[in-house]
């Protein structure tokens, strides 16, 4: 038996993000409740690439030694985070560029998505959270199947939800307001 087949996504923090400042956590949290609606455990640390760089590293130690399997790095203006990440792990980094400061966000997205060879970090958009959510367990499904099913029925779900007319999407929305 495997340990995907023994240890439940629900048994272990699966997932670690990082975000840079404590003024991302609105964003951020975005983040973990797509985790809890797939049945991923997840943890949030506020560790900055330049205010706290040893927290982050102290973090990377921490998560290894208990499993963590995918880290996401969310960070805003000079978003060096997720590639300090990636430069000191093996793991899959998830870079999530958040659209604060006076490039709403762009120049984020630009220190997230440009990385040297050999330091990769899959970046979604900026402000993203839902996307680095999915793509964290799209790689854990590769592992995990309740995670792969989880996100078929995740799919389907939202599939559904467009697959209707524009009267009933309003007849909808008129039930929601009552």
């Amino acid at each position: 038996m495997t340990e995907a087949e023994t240890v439940s996504p629900k048994d272990k923090v699966l997932v670690g993000i990082l975000t840079g400042s404590p003024n991302d956590l609105p964003k951020v949290v975005k983040v973990r409740d797509t985790l809890d609606e797939l049945g991923i455990r997840s943890e949030i640390v506020v560790a900055s690439a330049h205010r706290t760089p040893d927290k982050v590293f102290a973090y990377l130690e921490r998560a290894h030694a208990e499993g963590v399997e995918v880290l996401i790095g969310c960070a805003g203006v000079a978003a060096h985070l997720a590639g300090v990440i990636a430069g000191h792990t093996q793991l899959p980094v998830i870079g999530l560029p958040l659209g604060n400061g006076p490039l709403s966000g762009w120049d984020s997205l630009l220190s997230t998505v440009q990385m040297p060879p050999g330091v990769p970090v899959a970046t979604v958009a900026i402000d993203g959270s839902r996307n680095a959510a999915i793509m964290a367990a799209r790689i854990l499904a590769l592992k995990y199947p309740a995670i792969a099913q989880g996100l078929k029925d995740m799919a389907e779900k939202e599939r559904a939800r467009y697959d209707q007319t524009a009267d009933e999407a309003l007849a909808r929305l008129s039930d929601k307001k009552a």
